[in-house]
């Protein structure tokens, strides 16, 4: 029994010695005061627009400490090239721009009239999928290149270059790039469609193209150019109607009114365009009307 108490002693010597240990440390970490970086870190631009509400390290007790110290507003600020645009924010406006191009080359271009027109020539052929949808979509998207040349050459003489050179600023090149799709798209829009949308915006307009904000013109060119596409439609309509009643009447004559005229009047249809030469007429029509 005197031995087993010995044993215990022995056993419990090690654990005090490691508690006072732990203890002693434990008493000898006193506490310090963090602060945070001041203004001297590794910041870019004009220190006196950083969106600090109070200067670090002002804080005097821990519910100071434990409020945000920053603002409700993101600046950035460019000082002769000391502070440039984060390159997460700058990959966000690539992507953001790449995103919306489609819906710019198909509704501030010609493309919407070319490829209406497009589908109306191929529903009044009625040969269903051909040319196919690729085909019609390849030769709309080369026609709007065609047509758009001489606005894509002047913002890129008015707009980029001038702003890779640094001598316009960025809202500069914004707006030099904007004004020769505005006066393109202002060419193509038929008046009653600018009143009826500066009517809607309650805005007076006094006829001018400068007095037509970009909002306003955007609609109404849409607009513009749906109209004109239907019109154009329609008229390509004309003669493959004349050919379905020409056939529709020459088949009920003959008695043969359970077979379809349209399966008849097809080869009619396309041995008229192909002798009127149809693609050459209709594109080339369809490109001057852009001039």
């Amino acid at each position: 029994m005197k031995k087993f108490r010995e044993q215990m002693k022995k056993k419990k010597i090690p654990k005090l010695l490691c508690l006072l240990l732990l203890v002693g440390i434990l008493c000898y970490i006193h506490t310090d005061t963090v602060y945070a970086t001041g203004y001297d870190s590794n910041l870019t631009g004009t220190t006196d627009t950083q969106t600090n509400i109070t200067d670090p390290g002002s804080s005097d007790s821990a519910e100071e400490l434990a409020e945000p110290n920053i603002a409700n507003t993101v600046t950035i600020t460019y000082n002769e090239g000391n502070g440039s645009i984060n390159a997460a924010l700058r990959m966000l406006l690539v992507l953001t721009a790449i995103s919306l191009t489609p819906l710019i080359l198909i509704m501030l271009t010609s493309f919407t009239r070319i490829i209406i027109v497009l589908h109306f020539t191929r529903a009044a052929l009625n040969t269903n999928t051909a040319p196919p949808n690729t085909v019609l979509i390849g030769l709309a998207l080369f026609l709007t290149i065609f047509i758009m040349s001489p606005t894509i050459t002047r913002v890129y003489t008015e707009a980029y270059v001038p702003f890779e050179n640094g001598t316009i600023e960025q809202d500069e090149a914004l707006e030099s790039a904007l004004q020769p799709l505005r006066e393109f798209m202002y060419e193509q829009t038929m008046t009653k469609d600018v009143r009826l949308f500066m009517d809607i915006n309650r805005t007076e307009w006094d006829g001018e193209l400068d007095s037509i904000p970009t909002i306003v013109l955007i609609p109404s060119f849409i607009i513009s150019e749906l109209r004109t596409s239907f019109i154009i439609g329609f008229l390509i309509y004309i003669p493959f109607i004349v050919i379905d009643m020409v056939v529709a009447s020459t088949l009920m004559s003959m008695g043969m009114m359970m077979l379809p005229p349209t399966t008849i009047s097809m080869p009619f249809k396309i041995l008229l365009f192909v002798l009127a030469d149809g693609w050459n007429l209709i594109i080339g029509s369809l490109v001057k009307t852009f001039y």
